[in-house]
């Protein structure tokens, strides 16, 4: 906790130095006042709020996918939610593919990614200038690294090459390089990063939450897991298993809940405090998705589907700790919700029915809608780590090692029900990779990786093609239009845009 009170406070000393956004912005004039580029970062002190700012980036709302959590929404895991009415317009497009260049969030995902990078970028040059321990200097510069690897990977995935950015002055004109190139950089990163951050076990309870080389090695298996490169996603997911330093939690709820907040089971995670405000250490992104109507816990976006609610297999615990339903009792709450606001779909059969749910995963325990904004997000759990060392064993021809860690996130996931959730014991390749990618889904449904795993798996055209997905477009999503105009052209758009 006083790790994360110290990396929240960095954001009220430097928000206005860095509140620069997109690429734009990094060539505005430096804020007028005493703190300037120039003359910051320049001691110690200054060294750690400028590596805590580049944690800070995660924290802001923008930086999940622009506010809504819209790669939920794409998926056939959840739909738009919260009124029928409210943000059609900006959160709609998502939810049946009808997004346009100027689709609202896109920009604003993407200035805040850039906003990271130059924090990233501040860190990495100016503080090897500092006169200061040069353990220090050498975490610091790896953390920064860590953190741009991330940004960099998330506008690949989102967008395909972008224009690379790594240092504080980039040329007036910067225009896209290609994917391969910002999948290299992103590389570049988080080898660095594994070469120079500490383990897990290195830091001190205060320090937990800052970037480990754990959670380097995690983030590179999932990179080259995207690039179906499985003998390097299988050598990382491995280095992390075989450190030793992590371990699933015994109850599946607390894998995303308070009382496993930098627990075994999280490799990294972006901390938060339960006051409404970024500016004092809080984090919309469960807001965003709370329970709206009684209790009020948030805003009702990023509803689970029936699709996801049908998929679980009988009796799997991890289906109440994915699905909020009208009616469930939580921390002594009754779930009563919003009449106004049901989601209308159809059933197996075709018809037409009306739900309402929500995502268990986001709720907080509390009386207010603040509590919700001190939500802890997973990017990297323990569990995704095992899953992604199954499958990439599985695609490498040892099927049977992989098996040993799918078994183990079932075996977590019964909770000790020996009549539910059987082992899985098939090796045969095939059947294997569709049992995996179903766990996957059970897993780690509604923290935003079902589309991405729609996508890199070929399997989007055939599973969302039904919500209006198109191949060959849909698979990444347009450049913000206002960064195209502001670039004079130099910025080309996506493909089928």
């Amino acid at each position: 906790m006083k790790t994360t009170i110290k990396i929240f406070l960095a954001f009220l000393v430097l928000s206005v130095l860095f509140s620069n956004t997109g690429c734009k912005k990094f060539l505005q004039k430096d804020p007028q006042g005493t703190m300037t580029q120039e003359n910051f970062p320049v001691s110690a002190s200054d060294a750690l709020l400028a590596t805590n700012a580049v944690y800070t980036t995660t924290r802001e709302w923008d930086y999940h996918s622009g506010g809504y959590p819209i790669l939920d929404i794409m998926s056939d895991d959840a739909r738009k939610g919260s009124n029928p009415s409210d943000q059609l317009n900006t959160v709609g497009p998502y939810d049946n593919f009808t997004i346009t260049t100027t689709q609202d969030g896109l920009d604003r995902w993407w200035n805040q990614l850039y906003v990271g990078i130059k924090r990233a970028n501040i860190v990495i040059e100016k503080v090897p200038l500092i006169a200061m321990d040069t353990a220090l200097v050498t975490r610091y510069l790896a953390e920064a690294h860590f953190l741009r690897g991330l940004f960099y990977f998330d506008m690949v995935r989102a967008w395909g090459g972008v224009p690379l950015v790594t240092t504080t002055t980039p040329p007036l004109k910067l225009g896209r390089s290609s994917a391969e190139e910002t999948f290299n950089l992103s590389i570049s990163d988080l080898n660095y990063a594994e070469s120079h951050l500490p383990m897990r076990n290195e830091y001190t309870n205060a320090e937990m939450g800052r970037a480990t080389k754990g959670a380097a090695q995690a983030m590179l298996a999932r990179l080259y897991l995207f690039r179906k490169d499985f003998l390097k996603a299988e050598e990382y997911a491995m280095k992390v298993i075989n450190s030793n330093q992590y371990a699933l939690e015994a109850i599946y709820i607390n894998a995303n809940g308070v009382l496993g907040n930098n627990g075994p089971e999280s490799v990294f995670e972006v901390g938060a405090l339960p006051f409404d405000g970024t500016e004092v250490g809080g984090d919309q992104y469960a807001n965003t998705q709370g329970v709206r109507g009684n209790p009020n816990r948030g805003w009702g976006f990023n509803r689970p589907t029936i699709d996801l609610i049908n998929s679980f297999e009988v009796g799997d615990p991890r289906f109440k700790g994915t699905v909020i339903s009208l009616k469930d009792t939580i921390d002594g709450i009754v779930i009563m919700g919003d009449a106004s606001t049901p989601d209308v779909t159809k059933d197996s059969t075709g018809k037409i029915i009306e739900i309402q749910t929500y995502n268990r995963k986001v709720w907080v325990p509390g009386d207010n809608t603040a509590t919700q904004w001190g939500h802890h997000r997973r990017l990297v759990r323990y569990a995704d780590v095992l899953l992604m060392a199954a499958e990439a064993l599985n695609e490498n021809n040892k099927s049977s090692e992989a098996l040993i860690y799918l078994n183990m996130v079932r075996a977590r996931a019964r909770q000790g029900n020996t009549h539910i959730l059987p082992d899985i014991t098939t090796t045969n390749q095939s059947e294997l990779r569709d049992l995996i990618f179903n766990e996957r889904r059970h897993e780690l449904g509604m923290e935003g990786w079902r589309f991405w795993d729609l996508v890199r798996t070929g399997r989007a055209a055939a599973v969302l093609g039904p919500l209006g997905f198109i191949a060959g477009t849909n698979n990444l999503l347009p450049v913000p239009q206002s960064e195209i105009d502001i670039s004079q052209g130099t910025l080309t758009q996506n493909p089928g845009y």
